[in-house]
């Protein structure tokens, strides 16, 4: 498999799974992604032999042996690690970060008596995928986003790629329960930057993920 690259030497990250958000010791916000297509994308570029770090939120799944693994809790520490990863060929945002987090984080249990108990504020999170496309500096050569919905809404997921600047987005829809979080299968759809749109259909996540890297592969051969 290494042979495919032909000597070039290309590193990556990747982000999958979940974050969360604390509101205080014991609550938190987050979603049902599991990380499985991140680490089957992370372990399928690895053993194509791009060096590859995979940032990953809480998941109970066993990261491949041949890449570096950073574990984070919040989107905050996320992008943190995001940064530190820098400067890559690649960066792959598989990950589902959460879009928000408390103002404000309470040192102790919120009681259901407490005043502000039903009027948390919120605040916006950091936008890893925006970041690392607007990054003049260290920007990735490929940038590879991810859009899950619940409905398979290709305008929205190009309004979303123009507003990030990501040169391809990846659209699954999750209110599927077959190719949605946790589930070993997938489908998806790849926006280009020129707008083509390419399906592909229901299959393992390990062979979607197999799919993604040769493309990603071959745009740098």
């Amino acid at each position: 498999k290494k042979n495919i690259l032909k000597g070039k030497k290309l590193n990556a990250l990747v982000t999958a799974g979940p974050t969360r958000d604390y509101l205080d010791p014991i609550r938190y916000l987050t979603n049902g992604s599991s990380g499985k297509q991140g680490y089957e994308i992370a372990r399928s570029l690895s053993n194509y032999g791009i060096k590859t770090t995979l940032i990953s939120g809480p998941s109970d799944l066993i990261p491949p042996k041949s890449v570096k693994l950073v574990k984070i809790k919040t989107a905050e520490e996320m992008l943190n690690a995001t940064k530190k990863a820098l400067p890559v060929d690649i960066a792959i945002c598989a990950a589902a970060v959460s879009d928000f987090s408390p103002v404000k984080y309470q040192k102790t249990k919120i009681k259901k008596t407490d005043d502000n108990f039903l009027s948390i504020k919120f605040k916006k999170n950091p936008d890893i995928l925006e970041y690392l496309s607007k990054n003049n500096s260290q920007r990735p050569k490929l940038v590879v986003g991810f859009s899950a919905d619940v409905e398979n809404n290709m305008n929205f997921a190009k309004e979303k790629m123009s507003k990030k600047h990501c040169d391809w987005l990846i659209v699954n829809d999750v209110s599927n329960s077959e190719i949605g979080f946790n589930s070993d299968n997938n489908a998806i759809s790849i926006i280009y930057k020129n707008n083509k749109i390419e399906k592909i259909p229901k299959n393992s996540k390990k062979f979607i993920a197999d799919k993604i890297s040769k493309k990603i592969i071959n745009n740098f051969l």
